[in-house]
């Protein structure tokens, strides 16, 4: 079964590599990612939403979604799993930026996007939700494009970003659902 998904993963990224890439998306597959680097976009988001009493909330339910990302996909399962960089193990990929210096599994780029939109498109109206749900699912792409990232990588990155939102709206809403029943 291991290797199904191995052999599936090298075929897909070789497929993008040969098929995929040009010289107009390159660039802009760089760009995309770089919005995703230590989480930039969703961090600058959440602290233009923290400037209005009526979406602070929101912004704080995005950091904790980035916070709870950070420490459960990057700081423990990255360094559980150890799974090397597909540049490192599919001959002929070849990597478009520069080589990550962490392990693969999972794509901290992705789970991190999506733990903030997921809070966003659940949080706000859907002509905000929708947009950073499209934008997540672009850096999660770009991170294939690039070849720094297994599919399968990418794909646990939405699941478990998807999560860590859920677990960022619950903890924040949880202080407030007390209060509510402590005061009847």
């Amino acid at each position: 079964m291991m290797d199904w998904i191995i052999n599936l993963d090298a075929g897909i990224l070789l497929f993008i590599q040969e098929t995929i890439r040009n010289p107009v998306l390159t660039p802009l597959f760089a760009a995309v990612t770089v919005l995703g680097n230590a989480a930039v976009v969703w961090i600058l988001i959440s602290l233009g939403m923290s400037a209005s009493r009526k979406t602070r909330k929101t912004a704080l339910m995005c950091a904790v979604a980035l916070l709870v990302s950070l420490l459960i996909n990057n700081m423990v399962l990255k360094n559980i799993v150890g799974r090397i960089r597909p540049y490192e193990a599919i001959a002929g990929l070849v990597p478009l930026i520069g080589k990550p210096r962490d392990y693969s599994f999972p794509s901290g780029h992705t789970a991190s996007s999506f733990a903030a939109a997921w809070v966003l498109f659940r949080r706000l109206p859907r002509r905000f939700g929708i947009p950073a749900l499209m934008l997540a699912g672009l850096i999660g792409i770009s991170r294939l494009y690039l070849g720094v990232h297994y599919p399968t990588d990418v794909l646990f990155g939405v699941i478990s970003g998807i999560g860590c939102g859920c677990a960022a709206c619950a903890l924040v809403s949880a202080p407030a659902r007390g209060k509510r029943h402590a005061e009847t």
